[in-house]
């Protein structure tokens, strides 16, 4: 019996299906091809219907580029107007994508030469490893404990960005500069900071704030790419008010909290687990990763705060490594100039109007898809055509630059964080040819950093992404504005973040 039949997978339209969880619930929404519904795997649909039938959830949506994760698929939107869910957020709190335009054309970097000196001042200044910051690196930006706490408290503020070299300006082009706490002020963060450090709760503080302005490991990555413009009138319409210019080199990076994030996410779930045990509540699906606390708790407030230190962590992280290229840049190949076009997440909740009504967005590998008009962008760059949607994909089929389309509704405005996995790490690393891997990244002529390009990293180990891409526009939800080109990439072997 296929896994399509087992679950009782409706479809509703060539790109999109309802799954039934069973019970008296709306189905859950799934965003896909039939092709792509192949892909979700029996533990994928079980862990959504888990989490749809979870206390307090109203919506769940299955995006293409779905996979099972720890309690809820990568890959959903779980919408709850009362309960906080950390599992649909998982342990790399506000993993994000953001990309750089750079005024060069794409003849700047066809030369290897010029290409292996970027890829070395990159990595004299932005580290790759799981545990490394900073102080690994040649040319560091110096991240002392009190920027660091200023950092986690204040997300991308004026001052925290002028002490780190990054331009205020770019905090304009963000999904959230900043977050605060549960009670919407940076008190209850810079309080709650406090009790983590005095109780132990953060270790290594110091060490864990000289992450700022690095990758770390798995499927992170800095890439270098030129943008190539779709050739009609909306995508150069869109393009231009995104600020992107094609034939000209970007730089696009993938990354989230570090080590900060992980050590918030993993004492939450170890907090409430502990609770839950004591309390003897019972567990949706029998999964310690889908603990949750009510709203207005002691336990939900907790966590909104730690979820905001760690998402300011997030933002300013990545700031700062759009700084370090562009200074990266400039030094190889004098006189580049860069702007910041976007930064968004796709491991966050955020409070936004579902239905009519305030209600928690978790999005889970699942990125923000607002299309112009949308009330949210009110006052921002992208009021009157919608923002950017950054999408990687694969260094060798491209990443994808989109705008949402009105039919983003049905999936809580939302769309797939990129191509999802197919093939699990182990796996990968198990049955895929090391050589045949690299001599395709070399027939492509794209550099990497690596000495041998990791296996679980490899295009091989993810979906089909132009099959992922015909889901989301196809299902009416978005529609492609660029297509990013890679010509080398920044990664790092180590087992990933999130």
């Amino acid at each position: 019996m296929s896994t399509e039949a087992k679950f009782e997978m409706l479809p509703s339209g060539e790109a999109t299906a309802i799954l039934p969880t069973g019970g008296r619930t709306k189905p859950i929404t799934v965003i896909g091809t039939e092709a792509i519904r192949g892909t979700f795997d029996e533990l994928c649909l079980q862990q959504a219907i888990n989490s749809r039938l979870a206390p307090g959830v109203t919506e769940l949506v299955l995006n293409p580029d779905a996979h099972c994760g720890f309690g809820a698929p990568v890959g959903c939107v779980l919408v709850s107007p009362t309960h906080i869910y950390p599992g649909p957020v998982g342990v790399d709190i506000k993993c994000s994508m953001s990309l750089l335009q750079t005024n060069l054309q794409a003849d700047a970097v066809s030369d290897r030469r010029t290409r292996r000196a970027l890829i070395d001042a990159i990595c004299e200044r932005t580290p790759t490893g799981a545990g490394r910051g900073q102080r690994h690196v040649k040319k560091a930006r110096h991240v002392d404990e009190a920027l660091g706490r200023r950092a986690l408290v204040e997300g991308a503020s004026r001052e925290v960005c002028e002490a780190l070299g990054i331009p205020p300006a770019w905090a304009e082009r963000c999904e959230d500069a900043a977050h605060l706490g549960h009670d919407d002020t940076t008190a209850a963060l810079a309080e709650r900071l406090d009790r983590l450090l005095i109780g132990g709760r953060i270790r290594n503080f110091d060490n864990a704030v000289s992450q700022l302005g690095s990758y770390g490991g798995g499927n992170h990555f800095g890439e270098c790419e030129v943008v190539h413009v779709e050739k009609s009138e909306r995508a150069a319409r869109v393009a231009d008010a995104f600020g992107i210019e094609d034939g000209r080199v970007a730089f696009l990076s993938h990354c989230g909290s570090r080590g900060m994030g992980h050590q918030l996410a993993t004492g939450q779930f170890r907090t409430l687990q502990g609770k839950f045990a004591l309390w003897d509540i019972p567990l949706p699906g029998a999964d310690r990763e889908l603990v949750y606390a009510p709203l207005g708790t002691p336990e939900a407030d907790e966590y909104l705060d730690d979820m905001a230190l760690g998402a300011n962590f997030a933002t300013v992280n990545h700031l700062l490594i759009n700084a370090l290229v562009l200074e990266a840049f400039a030094e190889v190949i004098p006189g580049t100039t860069g702007r910041l076009v976007y930064f968004i997440s796709h491991n966050i909740a955020r409070r936004e109007i579902v239905d009519g009504r305030p209600a928690w967005v978790h999005r889970k590998g699942a990125t923000r898809a607002f299309p112009g008009g949308h009330p949210a962008l009110r006052n921002t760059p992208f009021a009157d055509v919608g923002h950017p949607i950054l999408l990687p994909g694969n260094p060798q089929a491209g990443s994808s630059i989109m705008v949402a389309d009105p039919g983003a509704d049905k999936s809580c405005y939302s769309v797939n964080h990129g191509a999802g996995r197919t093939m699990g790490r182990k796996q990968a690393i198990r049955t895929l040819d090391q050589a045949q891997i690299d001599r395709s990244f070399d027939a492509a002529d794209i550099l990497t950093n690596c000495r041998t390009y990791p296996k679980d990293e490899a295009p091989a180990a993810y979906k089909d992404f132009n099959e992922v891409l015909r889901s989301v526009t196809t299902a009416g939800l978005a529609t492609e504005v660029a297509r990013l080109k890679a010509r080398f990439v920044i990664k790092d072997g180590d087992k990933a973040d999130d």
